[in-house]
């Protein structure tokens, strides 16, 4: 049988949990994920679990923190005063933002924390500090 080598396309089924066992994205009921293995297109840490595997195969992934969207950046966080964020912009947390970089850039933030004075910024990816763990399906090699 044909196994899966780096430069190889493929197609796999994934359902992605946390620790807690709560599934943050899955292909279920969509198309296969295709993307060509070893090319940075998905994280490390499955890009790396899928050579040798082949058609048909499934199994089980653990992938830490390090090895998918990195470990939380307190860095990447910012405290705002209240009095300058316009009142149209919703403040409850969990709240998804889109703040502009001088350079102009887009950058997604989630509002973490409000108090009284100021409000706190996240623009850490949402599954920072994570250890991820997935089920996949080689669907196709090639």
């Amino acid at each position: 049988m044909t196994q899966v080598k780096p430069g190889d396309k493929v197609r796999i089924h994934y359902t992605g949990t946390l620790a807690d066992g709560s599934t943050f994205d899955s292909s279920q009921g969509r198309d296969p994920l295709e993307f060509t293995v070893g090319s940075g297109e998905i994280i490390p840490g499955l890009d790396g679990a899928l050579p040798g595997m082949t058609a048909g195969e499934k199994k089980t992934v653990e992938v830490p923190c390090e090895a998918a969207y990195g470990a939380h950046n307190p860095d990447a966080t910012q405290a705002v005063p209240r009095d300058q964020v316009p009142d149209d912009i919703p403040l409850e947390i969990g709240t998804q933002l889109q703040l502009q970089t001088p350079q102009g850039q887009v950058m997604p933030v989630v509002v973490a924390e409000v108090t009284e004075t100021e409000v706190v910024l996240d623009a850490n990816h949402p599954l920072a500090g994570k250890d991820l763990i997935f089920a996949i399906e080689l669907v196709s090699i090639g």
